[in-house]
């Protein structure tokens, strides 16, 4: 009778689950062993479901599993893939596989974003709620069936039938041309240091290591086999951290005010060094050192611009042009052209 009860019960469970069984089924090629994994990479945090011990459940653990499982099994097959190229080639390439963008593509390509949806949430085109859901589903695969699944669902469902891992890994992102139009669009001052020059051990090929500073505050680093490959690496983690950081946008243009106001400050009175009796009368007065404490006035908070990057984030994975201070006096075509234009000056 137990027994009985038992297998009852499990029918109803699996009759329950049926869609999402199914559904699960269409994008993974095999059907899961415990469906509460699933259930949980499926829960966004909005939910706000919690355990009976006041925990929340939700998928960012799983995202974070899942995120190394990415990085791992990609990292993996691009190396197989791609046999002979070097390390900087082999990590553009996962990166690019594994970035926000193409996660949340491929979420709504293969209907995952549908079923997260129709747990109750809306993504309203939130390409990070549906980049996460992917990580918590592979997060899920491995805990399900371990990592020789995550590797058969990375390898024959996504980067053979989904992604031409090909197409994408020369596809050339000119991460230096749109850090510098980003900057020529904000009036920020960009230079490239060279923090290191160093020779490989087992070639003897040089290596060259660059910084970016922005209004003289340090961004990230970069290395490479050529000058080029080291800024355009620095320029990419750079992007990366203005796009995750609001503090280090506020500390560039905090940066910039400072050196704007200095330089817009009305010189001390030169000391008037007539003869006695003559008088300096032909001088035409103006009042124009009024101005730059009127601009300085008018000058947006500088909160609104970490507000700004928060809230235009997910538009576009390396499209910074929403991160802005002052109004636009250039044609986009004009910044663009001299951004490409200095970033192969070198």
């Amino acid at each position: 009778m137990n027994l009985r009860n038992t297998i009852d019960r499990i029918r109803l469970l699996f009759q329950e689950d049926k869609e999402l069984r199914t559904s699960l089924y269409e994008m993974m090629g095999f059907y899961p062993h415990d469906i509460s994994h699933y259930k949980l990479a499926l829960s966004h945090k909005s939910v706000g479901r919690r355990n009976d011990k006041g925990k929340p459940l939700n998928n960012e653990r799983l995202e974070f599993l899942g995120d190394a499982m990415l990085d791992a099994s990609v990292g993996y097959i691009v190396y197989r893939h791609f046999g002979g190229k070097r390390e900087g080639f082999l990590t553009n390439t996962r990166s690019k596989l594994v970035s926000r963008d193409t996660l949340g593509k491929l979420a709504d390509e293969m209907g995952l974003t549908r079923l997260i949806l129709s747990s109750g949430q809306s993504t309203s085109h939130n390409s990070y709620m549906a980049g996460n859901a992917f990580e918590a589903l592979v997060g899920a695969i491995y805990l399900d069936q371990g990592y020789d699944a995550v590797m058969r669902f990375m390898e024959k469902r996504i980067l053979t039938k989904m992604i031409n891992i090909d197409k994408v890994a020369f596809k050339e992102v000119n991460f230096k041309s749109k850090l510098l139009e980003w900057s020529q669009r904000n009036r920020v001052c960009l230079e490239y240091k060279m923090v290191k020059q160093d020779k490989d051990k087992d070639t003897g090929s040089p290596i060259f290591r660059y910084g970016v500073v922005l209004e003289g505050i340090e961004g990230e680093q970069g290395e490479g086999f050529s000058k080029k490959e080291a800024q355009q690496l620095a320029s990419e983690a750079t992007l990366k951290r203005l796009k995750r950081e609001p503090q280090f946008i506020d500390a560039i243009f905090a940066a910039k005010s400072d050196r704007t106001k200095m330089e817009e400050e009305p010189a001390m009175a030169v000391p008037n060094i007539a003869e006695s009796g003559q008088t300096d009368d032909f001088i035409i007065a103006t009042t124009h050192k009024d101005k730059p404490k009127e601009r300085i006035k008018e000058r947006p908070r500088r909160k609104n611009i970490a507000e700004t990057a928060q809230e235009e984030i997910g538009t576009d994975e390396f499209d910074l042009s929403d991160i802005t201070a002052n109004p636009q006096e250039k044609s986009r075509e004009e910044i663009i052209a001299e951004a490409e234009a200095a970033a192969f000056a070198q």
